[in-house]
């Protein structure tokens, strides 16, 4: 599994490869300083995730993470900060961010979050995931109502898939819950983020909390 390091501290670029360079399922197939470099890599060499840190110089992780989004839609694109930059959470996930990790965080959850981001999952770090919660709890009231006639428009079918991206589960997961092969599953998942009018996984999760499938 391919993955790209991108972060403007070369020692903190080296302590990620350190970790990566031990588990034998991940090869590192680059480093980048700032967003320039790492979309220019992602372009050459389409890894299954890349760690962007948000504060870079000349372009930082939310400009790149939204050019990687349209540049190679299936590279997954994983958050890395700080404890206290969780204000960039809903952005982050609004330029197409698959997940959001802190930097303090286990290694093993940093792997667990790569292998999640790469199978198509969403992954938010615990606490990360607790301001998100929170966030979603202050929402405006008609913030439901048009979430579910979003949902409204989708097959049954859909809604099902959608119910269970919201959950947090990956395409092979929702294929072994509804007895249907990955592939059948992402083109369900493809379907119904094109009808909704979403980028990834992240927004079709909220859509589904919005309109109460969860």
């Amino acid at each position: 599994m391919k993955v790209l390091i991108t972060d403007d501290e070369a020692m903190i670029r080296a302590g990620i490869r350190a970790i990566l360079d031990n588990d034998d399922g991940l090869e590192v197939i680059g480093e980048a300083a700032d967003g320039i470099e790492a979309v220019d890599l992602v372009r050459r060499h389409r890894p299954a995730v890349v760690l962007l840190d948000i504060r870079m110089p000349r372009r930082d992780g939310l400009a790149a993470a939204a050019e990687i989004r349209r540049l190679a839609p299936d590279t997954g694109v994983l958050m890395l900060t700080t404890f206290g930059e969780d204000e960039y959470i809903v952005r982050a996930l609004a330029a197409g961010a698959s997940g959001f990790l802190l930097k303090s965080s286990d290694p093993r959850e940093l792997t667990a979050a790569i292998r999640a981001v790469a199978a198509g999952a969403a992954y938010l770090s615990p606490r990360v995931a607790h301001r998100v919660i929170t966030e979603l709890a202050g929402v405006r009231l008609g913030a439901g109502a048009a979430a579910r006639t979003r949902v409204d428009a989708l097959t049954d079918r859909e809604r099902e898939v959608l119910a269970l991206v919201g959950e947090g589960l990956s395409n092979a997961e929702i294929g072994r819950r509804l007895f249907l092969v990955e592939g059948t599953v992402k083109a369900y998942v493809s379907s119904l983020m094109s009808r909704l009018g979403v980028r990834n996984r992240v927004q079709a999760a909220i859509v589904a909390y919005e309109a109460g499938l969860l």
